[in-house]
């Protein structure tokens, strides 16, 4: 079932369009990657789709019940959110704001959620303390936590790894997959072109040309190779994929799209 369609869409800053004519479904249970180039629009896209900015033109049809104030979010922090002074279990249940009304308390639920959330994390040991003094990996799984107590459905992901360490990152992508695999759909916006081939059933480029299709589609066709290649990923990720197709039906890696759609419109910033 459709989660999001996005139909037509314009997006850019003060009434410029840096991207047009963009087309893309996202289904319950999908895993999304948005990549592309620097400053191509991927920030710009997802706080369109958290109408956090307005479109230019175009349409975002949510799907299933979804309401915009029921999407998980975990924006990249700035240094002044990183030194936040405020303790993680505060941190974590103000992810549930959206449900707050025109309460002004949290209710004896939503702070259950919230010590759930913590342990499903691994940070509940942390409640107590300043978020300020956690390290980057920590603070990462306080948001994410924080993020879960918006949605059950839909979690959009800003570069959830960037400036964590190797370790770390691993496992990062370790829990969002299995948050994926409960349920939960994803999109995310990542650099880390190799890590989003291996993790997600879709994936969404924008740039210089636009594709938008199922990871495999994306692998086979022009926008990804020469993404990947520009990203030094090329050797790796080619053999992998040749390695994991039998010959006899894996088509010419030159080519034509069938299960994916390359086109829109995509101007400079």
């Amino acid at each position: 079932m459709s989660l999001l369609s996005v139909q037509n869409l314009s997006i850019g800053h003060e009434g410029r369009a840096i991207l047009t004519g963009l087309n893309f479904t996202v289904n319950a249970g999908d895993y999304l990657c948005i990549v592309g180039e620097n400053g191509s629009g991927k920030s710009t896209l997802m706080r369109t789709l958290l109408h956090l900015v307005s479109p230019i033109g175009g349409s975002i049809v949510y799907g299933d019940g979804l309401h915009a104030n029921e999407i998980g979010y975990l924006p990249q922090q700035t240094n002044v959110q990183r030194d936040f002074p405020a303790s993680v279990r505060e941190i974590v249940l103000s992810g549930c704001q959206g449900r707050l009304g025109l309460r002004p308390f949290y209710n004896a639920g939503e702070k259950i959620l919230a010590e759930e959330n913590m342990a499903r994390m691994d940070v509940a040991r942390f409640a107590d303390r300043s978020y300020r003094t956690l390290s980057g990996g920590q603070q990462q799984r306080v948001l994410l936590a924080r993020a879960l107590c918006a949605t059950r459905k839909l979690l959009l992901l800003d570069e959830p790894v960037a400036g964590l360490d190797p370790k770390v990152t691993a496992e990062m992508y370790s829990l969002i997959r299995e948050l994926n695999r409960e349920g939960i759909t994803i999109i995310m916006i990542s650099h880390d072109i190799a890590a989003s081939v291996r993790n997600a059933s879709h994936i969404l480029h924008i740039g210089s040309s636009v594709f938008f299709g199922s990871t495999d589609a994306y692998l086979r066709s022009e926008t990804g190779k020469q993404y990947i290649v520009n990203a030094g990923e090329a050797d790796d990720l080619i053999r992998t994929y040749d390695s994991d197709s039998p010959a006899d039906t894996k088509p010419a890696l030159s080519g034509s799209q069938t299960a994916g759609s390359e086109g829109g419109d995509i101007h400079a910033c």
